[in-house]
């Protein structure tokens, strides 16, 4: 069994199933959001060489600021333009 954390203040967290992960990254499209912090930019540029190297489309976007959630706009442009998501935390 695998236990994911959860950082957000709820007291009650809701349960999500996991995902089924594609086989192969070959041909699909993966998103790469940078939340903008800093460095975020520079770990999402060493992602994006291996997806790449693995066969994937990147398309990168950029939340406009740490603060908030990613706009709704933005969010659902990723959604209907990606296969999958990787989100970019650092400091």
């Amino acid at each position: 069994m695998t236990v994911v954390l959860d950082p957000t203040a709820e007291l009650r967290p809701e349960k999500r199933e996991r995902v089924v992960r594609p086989e192969s990254l070959n041909g699909l499209t993966v998103g790469l959001l940078d939340i903008s912090k800093p460095r975020g930019d520079i770990f999402l540029d060493r992602v994006q060489e291996k997806l790449t190297g693995f066969g994937a489309e990147v398309k990168r976007y950029k939340k406009p600021t740490f603060t908030k959630p990613a706009p709704v706009d933005l969010r659902h442009e990723i959604a209907v333009s990606c296969d999958a998501v990787i989100e970019a935390l650092a400091d």
